[in-house]
């Protein structure tokens, strides 16, 4: 059982060492799909569109931030990992979704700043949980502020809100 979850974490690690992420963000994304999902042998198959589709869509799909996560041949879900701006870097996040495209756990991987890290904190993150490719967020009307972060949560919270009309967009493409 060990050996077989090994090796499964060193083939969706190489399968995201392809892919433009951080190695430290890698790890963690590898780490955070096996804990949502409960499993230890999964695969992400990078997800693409065409260029004209991109060309519409608010969040930019790389082929290399959008996955199909698969254990056999079922898919438990999908996995967006992007990078948003803070006040003077950036941070990386991750979005997990099950397999009717409805977000089941949110987290901000890495945090470059001195201030506004609170984003990461489970309790911000939740607001976030259940939304669809339907769904719209806006931090002056339902993402709350936090004080002391307010680039962060309009940046995180302007993030999710192009993710949501994307995958809206790609649902009604077949994409997912």
């Amino acid at each position: 059982m060990k050996l077989g979850k090994s090796i499964s974490l060193v083939l969706g690690f190489f399968v995201l060492l392809a892919f433009s992420l951080p190695k430290e963000v890698n790890k963690r994304v590898l780490k955070e799909v096996e804990k949502t999902f409960e499993v230890s042998d999964f695969t992400l198959e990078p997800i693409t569109v065409s260029e004209e589709l991109n060309a519409e869509l608010p969040a930019k799909i790389s082929g290399e931030n959008l996955f199909r996560i698969q254990a056999g041949q079922s898919v438990l879900g999908y996995a967006f990992a992007d990078q948003a701006p803070s006040k003077t870097a950036v941070f990386d996040y991750l979005v997990l979704f099950d397999e009717n495209v409805e977000v089941i756990h949110t987290k901000v991987l890495v945090y470059r700043e001195e201030y506004g890290g609170e984003i990461g904190s489970k309790r911000w993150l939740k607001q976030f949980l259940g939304k669809t490719g339907g769904d719209r967020v806006d931090s002056d009307t339902n993402i709350d502020v936090i004080s002391g972060a307010t680039i962060s949560v309009n940046s995180m919270t302007k993030a999710m809100d192009n993710l949501f009309q994307t995958i809206g967009v790609l649902q009604q493409n077949g994409k997912l």
